[in-house]
């Protein structure tokens, strides 16, 4: 077997991999995009109306309607981290305390001082109710915003998959181009020296 043949194949099974590749990667790229807008309708989300600043702010185009694509997720994640904010007064998680102020129990800084804390009955100190907040907002914003870097993982396989796909036919065409119509004009040079006729 010459090298020009073993190159011919070698060209020819590149392609076909990288094809066969770009398959798999459309399918799981299609695949994922679709698992993962299903999996965000299926929690029934809703912005709420216009009027709210932070949906005027962060989703006003999509005000009143079920959160269903990862975009949407991501609006919402911010409209969720924008209401936190206003109801711990500004304060995110690692500003305030572990515990409700005995001196200024309405004020969502709390103390992480146990003997100026509330005391409930029992004498333990109250948890900073204002704080706790942050746990809940925190859990739900990383499951929305994940929700959309799922989204964005999935168009981008789905692009790597086209862009292998047309690769491997690219592969293909250049292992016939270069390598497939070789012995043909080998042959055509041989005919043609043979049919000169030779001189008297």
């Amino acid at each position: 077997m010459s090298n020009r043949r073993i190159w011919e194949i070698g060209g020819f099974i590149a392609g076909g991999v990288m094809i066969l590749f770009g398959i798999v990667a459309i399918f799981m790229g299609v695949n994922g995009y679709s698992t993962v807008r299903d999996s965000i309708k299926q929690e029934g989300i809703s912005f709420g109306q216009s009027s709210d600043p932070a949906v005027a702010k962060y989703a006003d185009q999509w005000a009143g309607q079920q959160v269903k694509t990862g975009d949407q997720a991501r609006a919402f994640a911010k409209i969720m981290r924008m209401h936190t904010l206003e109801a711990t007064g500004g304060l995110t998680y690692a500003q305030m305390g572990r515990f409700q102020s005995a001196a200024k129990p309405n004020d969502p800084k709390g103390t992480n001082d146990e003997n100026a804390a509330v005391k409930d009955k029992t004498g333990t100190a109250v948890a900073n109710g204002a704080r706790d907040i942050w746990v809940t907002e925190t859990a739900l914003t990383t499951a929305l915003n994940a929700s959309y870097m799922a989204e964005r993982l999935a168009v981008f396989g789905l692009v790597v998959g086209i862009a292998l796909l047309l690769s491997g036919i690219g592969f293909l065409i250049l292992a016939l181009a270069v390598f497939g119509r070789a012995p043909e004009k080998a042959a055509e040079k041989t005919v043609v020296a043979t049919s000169v006729p030779a001189a008297g």
